[in-house]
């Protein structure tokens, strides 16, 4: 038999070292249930495999930048009935992220925008798509300052190369100076390449005069629009809840 000490510098070489963790115990599955060869080497790597995704996992969320957690399970359906739950749950399957599809949330403060939209982000991150999510005015101060220090391109390319972009609270202040083109070259740069999830407490034919040119804000909700999920969400405010009625 091999000693353990020769058998953890050849797992470290290979870079196997998370075998040691279940190693014992599945030499111990082995002799009890006597297992081959074959089976006992399949769940060391099902262990690995279960191991590496895990990290990547958490890799995956942290890049994502989310504000706390937020998953559907964690969504309070019952306080706006009208919230289109099942239509929701559809797009929790990211068959939308597959198509390169967007998604557009839209209507008052409260109503929970922003939790369905990174929890999606969140269900995205365990399908193994990477996402970012980013209030709107944060992008849109990032490449502004971008241009000053001649990174513009480079921060762009942060903003249209996830598969899932989060962008959130569009159009809660009006676009100034070269944001609305800043904006357009984001919607432009993703276009059939990944999916926008995108909320505003504005309705969407309200986006238009945010580009303060027509031609620019036809070209950007065009593309947009083309194959995109909107769903109205409409309710209380789970932050301000009338008297009697609270949010769980």
């Amino acid at each position: 038999m091999v000693p353990k000490t020769d058998l953890v510098a050849m797992l470290k070489k290979l870079r196997l070292s998370g075998f040691l963790s279940t190693l014992d115990l599945r030499v111990k599955e082995a002799v009890d249930q006597d297992l081959s060869h074959g089976e006992f080497l399949e769940r060391l790597l099902t262990d690995e495999v279960g191991r590496r995704d895990g990290k990547q996992l958490d890799v995956r969320l942290r890049r994502a930048s989310f504000e706390g957690q937020k998953r559907l399970e964690d969504f309070e359906w019952t306080f706006n009935p009208s919230i289109p739950r099942a239509k929701i749950i559809e797009l929790a399957t990211c068959a939308f992220v597959e198509q390169h599809e967007n998604v557009l949330l839209v209507g008052p403060t409260g109503v929970g925008k922003s939790h369905v939209a990174q929890a999606l982000g969140e269900r995205a991150c365990r399908a193994g798509y990477g996402v970012l999510y980013t209030p709107a005015h944060r992008m849109l101060t990032s490449l502004r300052a971008s241009r000053a220090d001649r990174t513009y391109e480079k921060r762009l390319a942060k903003y249209t190369t996830p598969d899932v972009l989060i962008l959130d609270d569009v159009g809660l202040r009006p676009l100034e100076a070269e944001e609305p083109i800043d904006l357009y070259e984001v919607i432009r740069g993703r276009y059939e390449r990944g999916s926008t999830v995108l909320t505003s407490n504005r309705a969407v034919e309200e986006w238009y005069p945010l580009f303060k040119d027509e031609l620019m804000a036809s070209a950007a909700m065009d593309r947009l629009l083309h194959r995109a999920h909107v769903l109205v969400m409409e309710g209380h405010s789970y932050r301000n809840p009338p008297k009697g009625k609270k949010a769980a």
